[in-house]
This record gives C-alpha cells, structure tokens and sequence, in this order.
C-alpha cells in the first residue's frame, strides 16, 4: 500500500475496521459472491442476521486487512491466498464446520446458463408440460427426451438425465431446462475457507456426510469396547459387560468340568440328565428298567412326531408361543452328541 499521505482516509478506516473484525472474532471466512443476484443476496443477509457478519470491500484492502491482522498472529496470513472470484470476509463465533453447514442450507436453487457445470444428474421428470406440439418437441427429442402429446400438450414419457455432473451446459440445454422450469443450480454464498484458531480449512475438510460420520463414531466405539473388554483394560462403561462375560465364561467352565457351584448345579443336572437318557439308547433292552424304557419309548414318540408337526406348522403357520423343551425331545436330539 502507498504512503498514508496518498491513500485515501476512506480506505485506510476500511483496513483498520476489517483488521479489527479479524482479530476479535475467532472464526473468519472468505466467502465468494459471484453471480449472486442483490435480492438474493439480501434474503441470505437476513437468514442469516444474528449467525455472522458479512463485509464486502475491494480484495486489495481485504489483503491488506489480512496482512496488517498478520502482524500479531501469523497463521491468518493463509487466507490471503483464497481471495478468488469476487471475495468477502465472513465473520462468526460459530465452528466452521457448522458454518460451512448453515451456508450450505441456505444456497437458492436457480435456472443454468450456458457452460456452467452441472452440480449433479440433472434430470427432465416424467409427465406433463404446459407446451403445446411446436418446435420445442423436436428440441426435446433432439436431447433424447422420449416424448409424447397428452390432451394437446407435449408430455415427457419417462425421467431423462439430460446432463451429468461435472457436464458442461450448453445454450440449447439451459433454454430448455429454463423453459421448463427446471432449476438445477444452487446460488448462495461458497465458503472458499475459514480460518480458527490457528488452522485455515478448505471445503474438502469442510464438507463433512453427518451420517457417514455418524456411523464410523459407532463402529470405532463398539471396536474400542471390544478391544476394553477382551484386553482386560476395563473403563466405566464396560467394566459390566467384561464382569457379564466372565459370569458367562465361569459358569460354562463349571459345567465343563463339574463343578458343582450354586449357579452350575441346574445345568449340570440336566446335563448328567440328557447324558443318561443318550447312554441308555444304546443299552439293550433287558438292561433298562420300567420307568427308564418309558422314558425313552416317550422320546422317540416324540422325535418321530417332531417332523409332522413342524410340516403342519409350515402348511398352517400358527402364532409362536415360547415352549421349554421338556427332556424327551432333548435326549432324542442330543444323543448323538452325548453318545
């Protein structure tokens, strides 16, 4: 910049006014107003009255703003590189990832002209249009619209991607979309960078999928849970599961190896129980008393009638009620496993 004698009073307040904004707020943007209409523009100002404090100024005094903000912390001097387009200072106390955010959602759509890109798959939808049979019919099917006429007017047959993202837009392209009242790009305010705590963010850090974020952070919690859990580092929050599954592992070591502690002697009962029953299908008969051979004529009355009943129940699905087994149709499908 000049010597203060030459440069006008006017823009050296500007300086120290944009100097001072930087300096007391701790998150400062560069936002890009290209092609934003001025009513546009004052709908966003309103939204967005009260969240942050756009100033617009000429991007030399935006530099020197940035460089004279420089002097006491010297990290800020990167937004200097992101004056692009037609550059503004957006100020704010909000982080900037919900900045970027609430800028996002506050974008207008608005019709295409001619070579901008497209945003994403622009798409003509099935139906009706208020066009009578004339030239745009032949227009419509020269972009591989599939049309037809319905009660005197042109109608679309089915939705047609006229455009793919990253596409240019020709002339013929944007008149038709225009003409149809297809407004497939977005006006609103590009934050080009933030600035916080000595860290400028761009757009790509920026521009975060809430969802997809959502579910990382519940997969990295549950692997941390499992890595507490099976490690032995116990927290909190698992100390109950890992006592849970020490109860678990305890008890089946237990029954594994009949100890007869208080919470293992039901299980090793039934246990000792379905592993007599399985011994005693491979006795011969003489060797089986009167209460042990009804038992066991029980059981295979029971595994045989097993599959007619559950034929049934696929031909005539019933409501399920909950049913222990009881020890016949234990033995029955257990004694090879206990054999």
């Amino acid at each position: 910049m000049r010597t203060s004698g030459t440069v006008p009073k006017w823009k050296l307040e500007k300086v120290e006014e944009l100097s001072r904004l930087i300096r007391e707020y701790p998150v400062v943007g560069i936002v890009n107003m290209e092609n934003i209409p001025a009513r546009t523009l004052q709908k966003m100002r309103a939204k967005l009255r009260g969240e942050v404090l756009i100033k617009m100024s000429k991007k030399s005094i935006m530099q020197h703003a940035i460089e004279k903000a420089a002097r006491e912390e010297k990290s800020i001097a990167g937004l200097k590189d992101r004056l692009r387009g037609q550059p503004a200072f957006i100020f704010s106390k909000m982080n900037p990832f919900k900045l970027y955010k609430i800028l996002e959602e506050n974008k207008v759509p608005a019709p295409a002209k001619p070579n901008s890109i497209a945003p994403r798959d622009i798409v003509v939808p099935k139906g009706e249009t208020p066009f009578s049979p004339g030239p745009l019919l032949g227009e419509l099917q020269a972009l591989g619209i599939q049309t037809e006429i319905k009660g005197g007017k042109i109608a679309v047959k089915k939705d047609t991607v006229v455009a793919r993202e990253g596409e240019v837009i020709d002339a013929k392209l944007a008149n038709i979309l225009s003409r149809l009242g297809i407004e497939p790009m977005e006006v609103g305010l590009d934050l080009i960078a933030a600035y916080e705590a000595g860290t400028v963010f761009l757009p790509e850090v920026l521009r975060v999928d809430e969802e997809e974020l959502r579910d990382q952070l519940a997969l990295a919690y549950m692997q941390a849970v499992n890595l507490s859990v099976n490690s032995g580092f116990l927290t909190r929050e698992t100390a109950p599961i890992a006592i849970a599954k020490a109860y678990r592992e305890a008890l089946a070591l237990a029954v594994e190896a009949a100890i007869p502690e208080p919470g293992a002697v039901d299980r090793l009962l039934t246990k000792a129980h379905l592993q007599m029953l399985s011994l005693a299908t491979k006795l011969d008969d003489s060797a089986l008393d009167d209460e042990l051979r009804q038992s066991l004529s029980s059981a295979a009355a029971s595994a045989s009638e097993k599959p007619v009943k559950e034929k049934k129940a696929k031909e005539e699905p019933e409501e399920e009620k909950e049913k222990e087994p009881d020890e016949e149709e234990a033995a029955a499908g257990l004694g090879a496993l206990f054999g």
